[in-house]
């Protein structure tokens, strides 16, 4: 195979983990009933002006199955705290004492446990979607190197190649979202 191929296959496979990569951080962000620190990943505090992650302006600490505590630095954070967590939307009302703020995870219902599959399974199709986009445009630049001149059986071998790196991801993807219905609809 040739070096612009090997390049154009070895880019796919890249642009291809990270889609694996993004769904990773997303459905870990999807709660299973279980008191998770990522569940704040993504909620940003107004520290002096600044927009801080949480874990930054306090001690973040998993205290049972079902309870999170937040613990500030700085005790006039409390509020602000508090605020941000209300305005992320996260389905977890804060409660705050006046030392640390305590979020206790309610427990799933079926409903809900049900609607949070369907948004893992959301986030799945879209990678799916990445990377057979990412498929396609790979493929489209082993046809424009054809055109270029590049043989066709060798030029056939690397799609073929894509075609088998697309397959492999694709099978990663229904791994993770297999694993995390198995964890979202364990009681």
């Amino acid at each position: 195979m040739s070096e612009e191929l090997k390049k154009v296959t070895t880019s796919a496979e890249a642009g291809m983990k990270k889609a694996i990569n993004h769904l990773e951080i997303e459905i870990s962000k999807i709660r299973a009933g279980k008191a998770s620190p990522s569940i704040l990943e993504g909620i940003n505090v107004d520290y002096y002006g600044t927009p801080t992650p949480i874990s930054q302006v306090g001690n973040v600490q998993i205290l049972d199955s079902r309870t999170l505590s937040i613990q500030p630095w700085e005790k006039n954070m409390l509020p602000l705290i508090e605020r941000s967590i209300m305005a992320a939307n996260i389905g977890i009302t804060p409660q705050n004492d006046g030392i640390q703020i305590r979020l206790f995870t309610p427990p799933l219902t079926e409903e809900r446990r049900k609607e949070l599959f369907k948004k893992a399974s959301a986030e799945g199709e879209l990678s799916k979607v990445s990377i057979r986009n990412i498929r396609r445009d790979h493929i489209e630049q082993v046809k424009k190197l054809q055109k270029e001149g590049l043989s066709e059986d060798i030029c056939k071998g690397a799609e073929d190649e894509i075609q088998v790196i697309t397959d492999k991801h694709i099978a990663l993807v229904e791994k993770h979202l297999e694993s995390k219905e198995k964890e979202i609809m364990t009681v």
